[in-house]
């Protein structure tokens, strides 16, 4: 979906779509295909040796095998994007096989749904090459983003930003069927308007720089909440995990006691190794 979302962008913006490469291709890329006159490979092969641009969009675990396929028969100087949720060190290994070969290999985070937004997506680009990689794609109507010249920065930082969405959609999931069930959906988001109202960083800094003082007192208002979702027959799977971490920092508390103020104070205790 990634790679014909692409490819129908990249043409509509005056470049030629010399081929696709998928072992299994579905009904739609066949169709597409014809449509642009661009034959299918089953794999990498010469066919790659006239190509300008190849852009990755497969699973990550099979990014740095294909990169590698696809680096042996590129041109010097071609410009790779791989735009998988890879590995950040994959992302690194390929990059330096990719320097070998002379060709310019571009990390590419995609930060959003594409099959909600198409090419307009947003992206993160990271590399020596990644403002041309971002041209390329804000051209196609993409907000793209350059991370860093380090391949792995994009990646990097889509898995962090994942960290925070899924973590919060787990919950969103946890607290709206509850909700749901207690008859309070509407109004509970009356209640959470005031996160509306405020900026997500300094939410994120203020809950992080609070937490250590607070977090016995948090502590008992999450086992407050898994009582109440038991009551109403949710399962606190992800709850149950909220309140292991407070129990965590009250431990560490008692290890070592925290004296800071600052959010880069408090995260360097968080962040420091436990003691036993």
């Amino acid at each position: 979906m990634v790679g014909q979302c692409y490819a129908q962008a990249l043409q509509a913006q005056g470049h030629t779509i010399a081929a696709f490469c998928d072992h299994a291709p579905s009904d739609a890329l066949r169709a597409l295909a014809a449509q642009l006159g661009a034959p299918i490979h089953a794999a990498p092969g010469p066919w790659l040796a006239d190509a300008e641009l190849a852009v990755s969009a497969v699973f990550g675990t099979t990014a740095l095998d294909l990169a590698r396929a696809s680096f042996a028969h590129l041109q010097a100087g071609a410009l790779y994007l791989d735009m998988t949720t890879a590995d950040p060190q994959a992302m690194r290994e390929a990059e330096a096989l990719a320097r070998q070969r002379g060709v310019r290999f571009v990390d590419v985070a995609i930060t959003g749904a594409v099959n909600l937004s198409g090419a307009r997506t947003p992206l993160l680009c990271a590399g020596a090459d990644a403002g041309e990689a971002a041209r390329l794609l804000a051209a196609c109507g993409a907000p793209v983003q350059v991370a860093g010249d380090q391949p792995g920065d994009a990646a990097e930082l889509k898995l962090l930003r994942s960290i925070f969405t899924k973590g919060l959609e787990a919950l969103a999931v946890e607290c709206l069927v509850t909700a749901e069930r207690k008859g309070l959906r509407e109004t509970l988001f009356r209640v959470l308007s005031d996160i509306d109202q405020g900026s997500l960083r300094e939410t994120m800094e203020s809950m992080v720089r609070t937490h250590i003082v607070h977090a016995g007192r948090r502590r008992n208002e999450v086992v407050e909440a898994r009582r109440q979702m038991e009551l109403a027959g949710v399962p606190a799977i992800v709850l149950a995990g909220v309140q292991q971490r407070f129990e965590h920092t009250l431990a560490q508390q008692q290890a070592r006691p925290y004296a800071g103020q600052t959010t880069a104070d408090a995260l360097a205790w968080l962040g420091a190794p436990a003691r036993p």
